[in-house]
C-alpha cells in the first residue's frame, strides 16, 4: 500500500469544467478545482475569500432595472452613473452625490429601462459619449459634482449617404438662417417613400452648388417634398440641384450602436439601417464627419465611411481600438480595419481595409481591453474569447478563455467589467444573476475563473440575491479598482434594488478590526464602546452577521433598523452571511500508485497540513457528501488573554483526517464566520491501494 504526500501548491487555475475531471494528463491539474465559490484565486496562487459588499443607496426605484456606467476622468475624479428610467444619478468616494439637504444629483436622459441593455458609452476627458439604435448619439457633460448634462450631439456637417443618382433635384429658398428645401420628387428620397415628418426632423442634407457644398437640418417636414430646415453650413445658391445627399442617421435609418476613439478619430457604427457601415469622424474634431472641404477638395483628415464587404449581414456589435488596427466585433465575426498602407494612418489617401480575421461572431456585449488583448463574448454569450495580434501567423488570433471551464457559464453572460488593480479581474454577470471572475495575466499563463454567490434573497421564495450590473472605478485612495454592483435583494417583504461595491480583502498590513466579510454590510464606530447600532434599515427583518471589534458576535436580527449586541463595542461590521454559500473544493486527488495512477483506486487520506496566511473561520475535511458538518480547524493561540479576540493565523495546520477509504478523496474547505481566509498550499498524505 505506497503512501505519498503530494503538494498542492497553486490554485490559480480556478474552477474546472466536470469534463476535465479524468484530465490528470493537464499540468493545471494540481492548480485547478472543482468548486470555487466566494474565492478567488491569486495570480500568485493562493485561494483568497472574497471580501464582503458595502452598501451604498438603494436605486431610486427599486421596481426598475438600473445600469451602472463608470466616469473617470482621472484617478482622483472617478464617479459612478445609476442610469435608470429616463434618468441618471451619480455617485464618488463611495457615497451617492447630493445637493444641500441631501437631495440626490440627478438629471433626465431619454433611456427607458428597457434600453438601458443596449446602451454603449466611450469617454473623453469630462464627456462621456452615449449611444444607443434608437437615439442620436448623445454627450453627459460634467462641469463640476454637482452640475451635469446631458445633450443630443450636434454633427457639424455628416456622415452621409452615397450622392444623389437619380434625376430628383432640391432646391434651397435661402443660403442661410431657415430655408425652406423642395424636392422635385419623392424619387430618391427614402425609398421613394419622400420626407417623412416622424423620421427625418434632425437629418442632415448636404447640397451642392457651383461647385460647393453647404449643408442643413431638417427641422419640419411640411410634405414628402417639403421641407423646413436650419442651414448650418451656408450654401452656395437658391437653384435646383441634383447633386445632393442625404445624412446616414435619423428615426428612420436608426442611429450608430457602437463607438470608440481610433487615431484620434470617432468611430462610429451599427445603425440599424446600415449595420454593416463605419463613420470616422475628421481627425481632432469628433463631431464632425465632412466627407470633403467646402469646395469638395478631399484632405488627409477629412471624415471617412468605410461599409465590411461580407457575404451576409454582419451586424457591428463592438468597436475596439488596437495598437495594430480598430477591430470590429460583427454577428458573423471579427475584422481588423486599418489603413490600406499599414505603417500609414488612416486618411483620403490611405483609405482603410478591411478583412475577417476569425469567424467566430460576437454578443451584444461591450468588450474589454486587457493588457495587449481584446477580451469579447462569442455570439451564443457563453465563450470569451480573447483577440491579440500573433506575430506568428502575422494576424489576429482569437482562443477561448473558457475551454477549461466551460460550465460556469451556462445561461449566457449580460455584462462585463474589468479590475486591474489589486488583482487582474474580468468580472461578468450571467443571465440567473450570478457573479462570475476570471482571474487574467497571459504573461503569467494565468486564467482561473470563479464564481460568486451573494448573501441574502432576491424573491419571496427564497432565491439567492441577484446581481444585475457591474462597473469598476479607481477607489478614492487610488490604490486599487472597486467593483460596484447592483443588487436585486428581497427585504420587508419587497423587492429591493441595492447600489453596492466589494470591499477590499484585508491588506497585510490590515488590522483584524477593519476585516469586512459581510454583504450589504455597514460598518458602526463609536468613540467609547456601545451595545445598540442603528441605520440598518435596508436589513430590516434580515438576520445579520456581526464581527465586533475584530471578533465574531452572534447572529442578530434588525428590528426598527438597528440591532443590540451581547457586549459593547467601538467598531463593528454588520450585514448579511455569506460563509455558508462559499466553499473550495479539491479535485480528485491524483498521487500514483505503484502500477501508475491513483484514480479509480481505494485511497484513504491519513491526515493534511494546510497553509493559510492571516486566516480565521476555517472548516476543512473530505468531500461534504461524505461528512456534514465538517470539523473546524482550531487557530487559538493559548498566549491570547481572556476577552480578547483569537489573532488571525498564519502558518501550517495539520489536521487528522476524519474519514475512511473512499475513491476520490477530495478536499474541502468552507469559512465559518466573518473572517479573512487565505489558503496557500494543501499537502495530504495518502495511503493508496494497488487494486
Amino acid at each position: 500500500m505506497p503512501k505519498a504526500s503530494p503538494a498542492y501548491t497553486a490554485f490559480n487555475a480556478g474552477e474546472w469544467s466536470p469534463l476535465l475531471e479524468g484530465r490528470q494528463d493537464l499540468s493545471k491539474y494540481f492548480s485547478a478545482l472543482r468548486r470555487m465559490r466566494n474565492f478567488f484565486p491569486k495570480v500568485q496562487g493562493p485561494a483568497v475569500r472574497r471580501p464582503g459588499t458595502r452598501f451604498v443607496e438603494e436605486v431610486k426605484d427599486s421596481a426598475s432595472v438600473v445600469r451602472l456606467l463608470p466616469f473617470e476622468f482621472n484617478v482622483e475624479q472617478a464617479y459612478i452613473i445609476e442610469a435608470g428610467d429616463q434618468y441618471f444619478r451619480f455617485y464618488r468616494n463611495n457615497g451617492r452625490i447630493e445637493n444641500p439637504g441631501t437631495v440626490p444629483v440627478e438629471i433626465a436622459s431619454p433611456y427607458t429601462a428597457a434600453e438601458l441593455p443596449q446602451l454603449r458609452f466611450i469617454q473623453s476627458a469630462d464627456v462621456l459619449y452615449l449611444f444607443h439604435p434608437a437615439h442620436m448619439p448623445r454627450k453627459l457633460s460634467r462641469s463640476s459634482n454637482i452640475d451635469w448634462s446631458v445633450e443630443p450631439v450636434d454633427p457639424k456637417d455628416g456622415p452621409y449617404m452615397l450622392g444623389n443618382t437619380t434625376a430628383t433635384t432640391l432646391t434651397p429658398s435661402a443660403t442661410t438662417g431657415t430655408a425652406t428645401i423642395t424636392a422635385s420628387a419623392v424619387t430618391g428620397i427614402n425609398d421613394g417613400a419622400g420626407f417623412e415628418a416622424s423620421e427625418d426632423v434632425g437629418r442632415l442634407i448636404r447640397l451642392k452648388h457651383g461647385g460647393q457644398w453647404g449643408w442643413v437640418e431638417i427641422t419640419g417636414v411640411t410634405s414628402t417634398t417639403v421641407v423646413t430646415a436650419e442651414v448650418k453650413g451656408a450654401l452656395n445658391g437658391t437653384t435646383a440641384t441634383a447633386d445632393w445627399r442625404l445624412g446616414v442617421w435619423s428615426e428612420r435609418t436608426g442611429y450608430p450602436s457602437v463607438g470608440t476613439f481610433f487615431e484620434d478619430r470617432l468611430a462610429l457604427g451599427g445603425a440599424p439601417l446600415f449595420p454593416q457601415r463605419l463613420d470616422l469622424s475628421r481627425t481632432g474634431d469628433f463631431e464632425n464627419f465632412a466627407p470633403t472641404e467646402t469646395d469638395g477638395t478631399v484632405v488627409s483628415d477629412n471624415g471617412l465611411a468605410f461599409t465590411l464587404n461580407a457575404d451576409n449581414v454582419n451586424v457591428i456589435r463592438w468597436l475596439q481600438d488596437d495598437e495594430k488596427a480598430l477591430m470590429v466585433g460583427t454577428v458573423g465575426g471579427e475584422w481588423p480595419l486599418r489603413a490600406s498602407n499599414l505603417n500609414e494612418a488612416l486618411d483620403a489617401e490611405n483609405p482603410p481595409q478591411a478583412k475577417r480575421s476569425t469567424v467566430f461572431g460576437s454578443a451584444d456585449v461591450a468588450p474589454i481591453k486587457a493588457g495587449n488583448a481584446i477580451l469579447f463574448l462569442q455570439r451564443a454569450a457563453r465563450k470569451l474569447m480573447e483577440q491579440a495580434f500573433s506575430f506568428e501567423a502575422d494576424g489576429f488570433r482569437a482562443a477561448d478563455m473558457t475551454e477549461l471551464a466551460e460550465h460556469i457559464t451556462a445561461g449566457g453572460i449580460v455584462e462585463m467589467a474589468y479590475q486591474r488593480e489589486p488583482d487582474s479581474v474580468v468580472w461578468v454577470v450571467r443571465a440567473d444573476g450570478t457573479l462570475l471572475g476570471m482571474t487574467y495575466r497571459r504573461e503569467q499563463d494565468v486564467v482561473g475563473w470563479h464564481g460568486h454567490v451573494l448573501g441574502g434573497r432576491s424573491d419571496a421564495g427564497g432565491a439567492q440575491a441577484r446581481v444585475e450590473s457591474v462597473a469598476v472605478i479607481p477607489s478614492p485612495d487610488g490604490t486599487r479598482d472597486d467593483l460596484w454592483l447592483v443588487v436585486r435583494r428581497y427585504v420587508d417583504g419587497a423587492v429591493k434594488r441595492y447600489i453596492e461595491f466589494l470591499e477590499r480583502p484585508l491588506p497585510d498590513d490590515g488590522d483584524q478590526v477593519d476585516a469586512f466579510y459581510v454583504d450589504a454590510g455597514l460598518t458602526g464606530t463609536s468613540g467609547v464602546p456601545k451595545t445598540m447600532y442603528s441605520g440598518l434599515q435596508h436589513l430590516e427583518g434580515e438576520t445579520v452577521q456581526i464581527l465586533a471589534d475584530g471578533a465574531a458576535h452572534p447572529d442578530r436580527i434588525v428590528t426598527g433598523g438597528q440591532i443590540v449586541l451581547d457586549r459593547p463595542a467601538a467598531k463593528v461590521h454588520i450585514g448579511l452571511p455569506y460563509d455558508s454559500l462559499s466553499e473550495i473544493q479539491t479535485l480528485n486527488l491524483e498521487a500514483g500508485s505503484a502500477d501508475g495512477t491513483a484514480q479509480g483506486k481505494t485511497k484513504r487520506i491519513t491526515h493534511c497540513t494546510m497553509r493559510f496566511h492571516r486566516s480565521r473561520g476555517v472548516k476543512a475535511g473530505p468531500d461534504t457528501g461524505h461528512l456534514d458538518p465538517l470539523p473546524e480547524l482550531m487557530f487559538r493561540d493559548p498566549s491570547t488573554p481572556m476577552g480578547q479576540p483569537d489573532p488571525l493565523f498564519t502558518g501550517d495546520s495539520r489536521i487528522p483526517w476524519p474519514s475512511g477509504y473512499d475513491r476520490e478523496a477530495r478536499i474541502t474547505l468552507v469559512p465559518v464566520g466573518p473572517f479573512p481566509c487565505t489558503l496557500i498550499g494543501v499537502y495530504p498524505q495518502v495511503l493508496t491501494q494497488d487494486r
